[in-house]
This record gives structure tokens, sequence and C-alpha cells, in this order.
């Protein structure tokens, strides 16, 4: 797992990444490689807010893009309070050996309604390879 997170904030709201490659869950014979990213939710705004939606764009390495968005987290749709974070982990497989993920989490603010905060880009790539995002 990457020592130092990805991290991006967007009006108080901070979201940092690890991701790390499972090479147990991996066959590169068949050519299906599979990363777990660790997410961390931090609200340090003054604002509770619910995230209610997230939207990725993953990419490989050939430059195929798939997109992904749906309600929730992980079957979840929790609320952070001011100073509250939230944590959890998923997966992603590729059928190359690196690629990259990016995203949002559509929040419901109780003053404001609906707003996005910003999933930072990061890289998914064999231990040992050169980071492609920063």
């Amino acid at each position: 797992m990457s020592d130092l997170p990805y991290e991006a904030e967007t009006d108080g709201f901070i979201v940092r990444v690890r991701p790390q490659y499972l090479p147990e869950q991996s066959d590169p014979d068949e050519r299906r490689w599979v990363w777990a990213y660790h997410i961390e939710i931090v609200n340090a705004s003054a604002e509770t807010a619910q995230l209610v939606g997230r939207a990725w764009t993953i990419t490989d390495a050939t430059g195929h893009v798939e997109t992904v968005a749906g309600p929730g987290v992980v079957g979840q749709q929790p609320v952070l309070k001011p100073g509250e974070s939230y944590t959890y982990s998923s997966g992603c497989p590729l059928g190359t050996p690196s690629g990259a993920m990016v995203g949002l989490y559509v929040m419901e603010g109780e003053a404001r309604g609906r707003f996005d905060i910003a999933v930072p880009a990061f890289s998914l790539d064999l231990p040992g390879l050169r980071r492609v995002v920063n």
C-alpha cells in the first residue's frame, strides 16, 4: 500500500486515497490485475452533509475508459458531521497492469443542498513501477 495518500480538498471536505495492488486476486496470465483502494473522507467544514452518490472514471493502460456511478459507497450513505470522518475500502479489476482512477462524491448538505467533492486522481500501478499520477 502507498505510504503517502493521494489527497484532494473541496470546500472543507478532504478525501484521501491509498491504492493497494492485490496479487492474490490478480491473474496476469488471464489479463486480470486487481487493486483495492482505501478511502478516508474528512469533514473539516462547518456543515453536516450526507454522501448520497459517487461517480468514477477508470482508465486502463490502453486508454480504455469506464465510468461507474451510483448511490452511496459500498452500500452506505454516511452522514458526516463537522470534524467527523468516514473510511471504507473497495476494489477495481483492470485488464492491464496499470491504470488510473478519478472521481467525485455527491453530497447533500443541510444548508446548501447538493454539491460535489473531488476524489483525487490516483494511479493503479504494479509495485516497483513509477507512479503516473501525483
